[in-house]
């Protein structure tokens, strides 16, 4: 079979030196570029830190079954946005070797595991929690806005066995969410709870399948705490 193309990749860089990574998943249909851009307008500049590179993937176009199979820029495909169905597990295990490429650039890049942070928003978040809890349980940690995992997923099962630590998870919700309803996060949250994660979630009233201000502003100093700026070793 051959090796999934590279995905295309917004990037903010860093102002300085670059020692840390955070990779942002766009929700379905969107772009990478979408993503940035939407962030952008919300904070009136890019997402951008001193040190941490910011990356923004887009999603390859596959057929989508809620869009009656009609191609989406999609991580992976689902029966239906509920979280009572089976999970599309074969286009989510690509979509997890894919985003390991990704991450292994930016080890080849000279940044270290542990210093990479993985989430995004809606399917994003989804998706972020599959590649971590389930292939790389040592990035930094992960954050899901607007996310929620289905009731017999995968995470689940693969946290069922218990080995080593786990990342720190961010996840954020908007109680006026028809898409994705509040409860679904609320109930993702309470399981990886249970399943050792150290989780927070924060609600916001009346925010509906949206980013906000404030959500995006607690993101960033909940990023710079999990991925602080190195102090430069000198040889001296």
């Amino acid at each position: 079979m051959a090796a999934p193309a590279a995905l295309q990749r917004s990037v903010v860089a860093p102002a300085g030196r670059h020692t840390a990574s955070v990779v942002f998943l766009h929700g379905s249909g969107d772009t990478g570029q979408g993503a940035r851009t939407w962030i952008k307008q919300i904070l009136n500049q890019d997402m951008a830190f001193q040190h941490i590179k910011v990356i923004y993937p887009t999603a390859p176009a596959r057929p989508y079954t809620p869009m009656k199979g009609a191609l989406s820029t999609v991580w992976f495909d689902r029966y239906k946005i509920s979280n009572d169905c089976p999970e599309h597990i074969e286009t989510i295990d690509s979509m997890c070797r894919g985003l390991t490429d990704l991450i292994n650039d930016e080890i080849k890049n000279g940044i270290a595991k542990n210093r990479i942070l993985v989430g995004g928003f809606s399917m994003g978040g989804g998706m972020a929690m599959h590649l971590a809890y389930r292939f790389h349980r040592d990035v930094a940690g992960v954050f899901a806005l607007s996310s929620f995992l289905n009731k017999e997923s995968a995470v689940y099962r693969a946290l069922n066995r218990k080995e080593g630590v786990l990342p720190e998870l961010f996840q954020c919700h908007g109680t006026a969410d028809e898409l994705v309803l509040c409860s679904w996060g609320e109930e993702t949250n309470k399981m990886l709870k249970s399943l050792g994660v150290s989780t927070s979630l924060r609600i916001f009233p009346n925010l509906n399948h949206e980013l906000s201000r404030t959500e995006i502003e607690e993101l960033k100093s909940w990023i710079v705490k999990k991925l602080p700026i190195e102090v430069a070793k000198t040889n001296e």
